[in-house]
């Protein structure tokens, strides 16, 4: 048996001996890109009750997002050019898509099984088809450093790989099955083989973030974006089904805002993407065992509100660091592993 894994929980953000950042509000960059592009490291999950309907609320707060496959819905802003917005498709749906004579520029083939042979000969087969060099290309999911450094060595053209299997918080896959491998290890251990290939295939850590903090360590451990799913789903803007007193309601209409305003009790519908429920909108002829949960959620806050509590604690983050941009707090900085009763010590 290998030495022990760890996950987000068991490791902290060890702060620069000195740092020359004087203000967290002027002298840091919590973006990439500029303009149109501009946008924070985190990309909502193709979850259909996280994303549907609500293509603007994401672009205007800066997160990018992937189109769930169960949804009708495009890309609304395909001439952003580096603004990552995925559309969403089954490992066969892709086979089929990459025959077409057109193809959304940025696609997410949506498995739950990233290390399947299938999925590296459909990519063998996309290299050579016309929109190969012009398609951004997010894989996955994945769970063990050698598959990540598998692909790193024969596809470097793919844009992004999403790492972890089980971690997320509509997820039982590693409950179930015992499948797993503990996210901040994955992360961290990916990150190194990143860098020894010099390879520009982002790590996209997925799954089971359950605060702003596991966010940030899982960008100070190496990934380049966090998806997002169940946090993003507590906001009011979400694609799930809100309602108030029981009764369904327009998330964007004036009672919502009215009811968060005076607190009242608004709940949303979240599901995993492996239940029965979501299978059953794929057509899928034979249902699988449900490896997903479904529940009701209050409603914690705005999709804005959020995002500027997130905007404020990276950037407190990196002043701690000494890092000015992404670029210097991504997998640059250092992190130490704590004992289970210094996690408690920080729990309030």
């Amino acid at each position: 048996m290998n030495r022990t894994k760890y996950d987000l929980n068991d490791v902290l953000i060890k702060p620069e001996a000195l740092t020359n950042i004087e203000s967290r509000f002027t002298d840091i960059n919590l973006y990439y890109g500029e303009g149109y592009d501009k946008h924070l490291p985190i990309i909502a999950a193709p979850m259909d009750t996280v994303v549907g309907g609500n293509q603007n609320e994401f672009i205007k707060n800066k997160l990018g997002y992937c189109i769930p496959r169960s949804s009708s819905e495009h890309s609304i802003h395909s001439s952003l050019t580096n603004f990552p917005i995925f559309e969403s498709y089954s490992l066969s749906e892709f086979k089929e898509l990459m025959n077409k004579p057109s193809m959304p520029r940025m696609v997410l083939i949506d498995m739950a099984n990233g290390h399947m042979k299938k999925l590296y000969e459909a990519l063998d087969e996309f290299e050579r088809t016309v929109h190969h060099k012009d398609t951004f290309l997010m894989i996955g999911n994945i769970a063990n450093p050698d598959t990540y450094k598998y692909i790193v060595r024969n596809y470097k053209w793919v844009f992004g790989v999403r790492v972890g299997i089980g971690n997320g918080n509509g997820c039982l896959t590693t409950q179930q099955t015992g499948v797993g491998y503990p996210m901040a290890s994955l992360i961290g251990e990916c990150s190194i083989i990143q860098r020894e290939h010099f390879s520009s295939v982002c790590i996209v850590a997925d799954g089971g973030m359950k605060d702003y903090a596991d966010i940030i360590k899982a960008l100070a451990l190496g990934a380049q974006y966090v998806m997002v799913g169940s946090i993003l789903n507590k906001s009011l803007e979400s694609a799930g089904d809100t309602t108030l007193f029981g009764v369904k309601i327009d998330q964007h209409g004036k009672l919502a805002k009215l009811a968060m305003k005076y607190k009242l009790p608004l709940y949303k519908s979240f599901r995993g993407m492996s239940t029965k429920q979501v299978q059953k909108t794929f057509g899928l002829n034979k249902i699988k065992t449900s490896e997903g949960i479904i529940a009701k959620r209050k409603v914690q806050y705005t999709l804005s509100g959020w995002v500027s509590n997130f905007e404020h604690y990276l950037a407190s983050a990196m002043s701690y660091t000494n890092s000015k941009t992404l670029y210097e707090f991504i997998g640059n900085v250092e992190t130490v592993v704590v004992s289970e009763q210094s996690v408690g010590r920080y729990r309030k």
